[in-house]
């Protein structure tokens, strides 16, 4: 039950960080370039983006159960000795880790503080695409050491950003008319075209290559129960958004951008359990159930604490 529970938070905890840590970087693009979308998602994406720091904390579940989660902490896997030693150890990955979570945090506690200007928003971002190389190999590929994919890191970047958009439409703040509802509408479009892309290309390139470690990952994936979640990962975080949003009236509407947004959130988050349970082989399923336990608690967590943190901003400007 213990191994099961570290491989379910750590499921929980990738699916659910990618809402505040997109949102982070949605703000940070926005205060680079401008813009009425960001002025008109700030109101959603600002108490997303204050998740960040609890995203760190959260973080500590997994560090508490990395034998479980990945082999090669306790000595399995099919790493090479070299990247064992200099990579994949406990130690450094830890270190990694904390590098990242507490630069990620540094950076929401900037935004929250105050609109950053482009400079320092360009050099969070250009931190943001450094770690995140490093951070989707640590918390995602290493699970099942040997699959390579110099695509990955920014495929994970576009499923946070996607994650972030989709909360957006489905926080749908109050001043979001049809206008804004239509620039969110494209941004999800575009965002989601770039997630198709990049899992597609990253699939063709893998089969064109014809290399074991890449084939013996798909194919692992691409079997059972696995193939029927990446199907139902396409369908609803793929194809239903996808072809809803291709309608204008949809694009205008708020509270259909509502459903496309958490059609969004649902497809993402079986995508991620696409990426990770295939590893754990015959503990996948308890791993699947505790997960979802996991992440209901991580959302009531975060609901929990939004609403505090609206109380608190409500406060202060009655004492204003």
């Amino acid at each position: 039950m213990t191994e099961a529970l570290a491989r379910g938070w750590l499921l929980a905890w990738i699916a659910w960080s990618a809402v505040p840590v997109g949102s982070l970087v949605l703000l940070l693009v926005h205060a680079v370039t401008g813009g009425r979308w960001g002025e008109t998602l700030a109101p959603a994406l600002r108490p997303a983006a204050a998740l960040v720091p609890l995203a760190a904390l959260a973080f500590l579940g997994v560090a508490l159960g990395l034998p479980a989660d990945y082999p090669w902490a306790s000595g399995g896997g099919h790493a090479k000795p070299d990247v064992l030693r200099l990579y994949l150890n406990p130690a450094l990955f830890l270190l990694r880790a904390v590098v990242t979570l507490a630069g990620w945090s540094f950076l929401a506690l900037l935004v929250l503080r105050g609109r950053p200007g482009k400079l320092a928003a360009g050099l969070g971002l250009a931190f943001y695409g450094l770690t995140i190389s490093l951070a989707s190999v640590d918390w995602v590929l290493s699970v099942e050491p040997g699959f390579t994919s110099s695509a990955f890191a920014a495929e994970i970047a576009l499923h946070q950003i996607l994650a972030g958009l989709a909360f957006a439409a489905v926080a749908s703040p109050k001043g979001l008319d049809a206008r804004g509802a239509r620039d969110l509408a494209g941004l999800l479009l575009a965002t989601l075209l770039g997630v198709l892309y990049m899992g597609l290309m990253s699939y063709i390139v893998a089969w064109y290559g014809d290399l074991p470690p890449k084939a013996a990952w798909y194919l692992k994936r691409g079997e059972g129960a696995w193939a029927g979640v990446l199907a139902a990962a396409f369908v609803a975080g793929g194809a239903l958004p996808f072809g809803m949003l291709l309608f204008s009236a949809v694009r205008a509407s708020p509270a259909t951008l509502r459903v496309v947004g958490l059609l969004v959130l649902v497809g993402l988050a079986l995508h991620a359990a696409w990426f990770v349970l295939p590893a754990y082989g015959a503990g996948a399923g308890p791993a699947a159930a505790l997960g979802l336990a996991c992440l209901a608690g991580l959302g009531i967590a975060s609901a929990l604490l939004l609403r505090r943190l609206a109380r608190r901003a409500s406060g202060r400007l009655r004492h204003a």
